[in-house]
Parts: structure tokens; sequence; C-alpha cells
């Protein structure tokens, strides 16, 4: 697991709490989950697991300047990988 620090409003802190609360669980909890279901819909899922399996800067690069989806077949065959 990795610490991070986040600012949000306090609003939405308190909303959270409750949630917690009600739920039994902690806001850290309920923020792991929720970052969970934002990247399983997030319509940037396929660039975001292209990026982590990037092996080199180029190839980050490329998948950043490149607005469409491109097959793993299709990509393997470019890449000669």
């Amino acid at each position: 697991m990795h610490r991070i620090s986040l600012t949000i409003d306090k609003e939405l802190y308190e909303q959270a709490r409750a949630f917690g609360f009600l739920e039994k669980k902690s806001v850290s909890q309920i923020l792991r989950e929720s970052l969970e279901a934002y990247f399983k819909t997030s319509q940037s899922k396929e660039k975001a697991t292209l990026l982590l399996d990037a092996k080199d800067k180029e190839e980050i690069l490329n998948i950043m300047n490149t607005d469409t989806f491109v097959e793993q077949s299709d990509f393997a065959k470019k890449y000669n990988v």
C-alpha cells in the first residue's frame, strides 16, 4: 500500500465520514473503492493499461500522443514485440 495526501472540501469529507460510519468502512476504504470503480468505468482505461505496461519513455510518449486505441496485435506488429 502507498500513503497519499488528499485535500477535499469539508462537506465532501463529512459525507465520506457519514457513509463510513453507516457502512462500517474507513474513509480510506471508501476512497479506494471509489478509485477502483472510477478506473473500471473510465474511457481512458485502455490507454492507462498500455501506459502501465509500457517498457520505455518512447513507448509511453507514443501512447499519450495517440488519440485512438490500437489492438494489442497491431501494436505488437508495429513495434516488433
